[in-house]
């Protein structure tokens, strides 16, 4: 599947299920998965913008979740002189099962330049639509929350055309720190469930998996403005059944989100956890149909996506059906 084909909102009959796990999960889990296959493989994009992208990010002394989580696509994105901005530093007070982000209990302070550059950058870039992430800073009282509305308020000053999007952790529970958020009105509040419910334990550290459908939800009914859509996504490949997934597209769908993305896990590195299963096409192509079926307006699965991956294109999608 292509991804574009993912941006077909029409509700699709489901597809026959895929059986892509194997009986025994742990046979799998002890043996070699050998070579990527060869939906995996991709060829490397050409051009100058690549460079260019990255050169402005270093002089602005900034960080990109592309470089950091070490993401698949990010020659890809650069080229496209596009990138995920990863703010309040590079060291997350979290240690997630599959990030690859350094984690530090004490993390330096935030540098309040930040929200400058950030937007200052996106304006040199010439985004239409700006992507900010964050690592999750349990060390601050409000986990962060206020950093980014600041961020988000530059950009509007520096680029008022550009469309933001946040990708945000759950700022430790706390609805005031969700409310400063959306008072930043951002056009996607986007935060991910990441896996299953019964995989949740081990693959995040400290997010829950009712913490994050009640941060969604809480997003949907009290956004600021009708044109908030809500995102959340999911990675495949950990040892889910093709169940688990349609039951958290079903917790999803009842959360309120608007744009869900699912995509394939990939071990970063010998430390975490391992990929239990290349899932093929046709089996994103079955979870894209299935959310829809449900109910869930816009689907965006592939081997490649990933929550940031494409997100211009994504909102583009979402409002022309609007």
């Amino acid at each position: 599947m292509h991804d574009t084909e993912a941006f077909n909102t029409q509700p699709q009959v489901k597809r026959k299920r895929l059986n892509v796990l194997p009986p025994n999960p742990q046979q799998q889990e002890d043996a070699p998965l050998g070579r990527f296959p060869s939906w995996l493989h991709r060829k490397l994009p050409t051009g100058n913008h690549l460079q260019q992208t990255g050169s402005l990010l270093n002089s602005q002394r900034l960080h990109t979740v592309c470089e950091e989580a070490k993401c698949p696509n990010r020659w890809e994105c650069w080229s496209r002189q596009t990138a995920t901005f990863l703010v309040m530093g590079k060291e997350c007070t979290r240690a997630c099962g599959f990030c690859d982000i350094a984690t530090s209990t004490t993390p330096p302070p935030l540098d309040a330049d930040e929200p400058r550059r950030v937007a200052e950058s996106a304006k040199a870039l010439g985004l239409s639509h700006v992507v900010v992430t964050m690592v999750a800073r349990d060390d601050i009282a409000d986990g962060g929350a206020a950093h980014i509305a600041q961020v988000v308020a530059e950009i509007r000053k520096l680029s008022p055309n550009s469309t933001v999007e946040l990708l945000t952790s759950d700022l430790g529970g706390s609805e005031a720190a969700w409310n400063t958020v959306l008072a930043a009105q951002p056009e996607i509040f986007n935060h991910n469930i990441e896996t299953v419910r019964t995989l949740t334990p081990r693959v995040r550290h400290k997010a829950t998996y009712d913490r994050t459908l009640s941060l969604l939800a809480y997003t949907k009914k009290h956004k600021q403005t009708p044109n908030m859509f809500v995102k959340s996504g999911i990675m495949v490949g950990l040892g889910e059944t093709e169940d688990e997934v349609f039951a958290t597209l079903h917790d999803l769908k009842n959360a309120g989100c608007d744009i869900v993305t699912i995509g394939q896990y990939l071990q970063p590195n010998h430390r975490k956890l391992l990929v239990k299963a290349f899932v093929p096409p046709e089996q994103f192509e079955c979870y894209a149909n299935y959310g829809r079926s449900i109910g869930i307006p816009h689907m965006y699965c592939g081997p490649f996506v990933r929550s940031s991956y494409n997100a211009d294109l994504v909102l583009k999608a979402v409002t022309q059906t609007k």
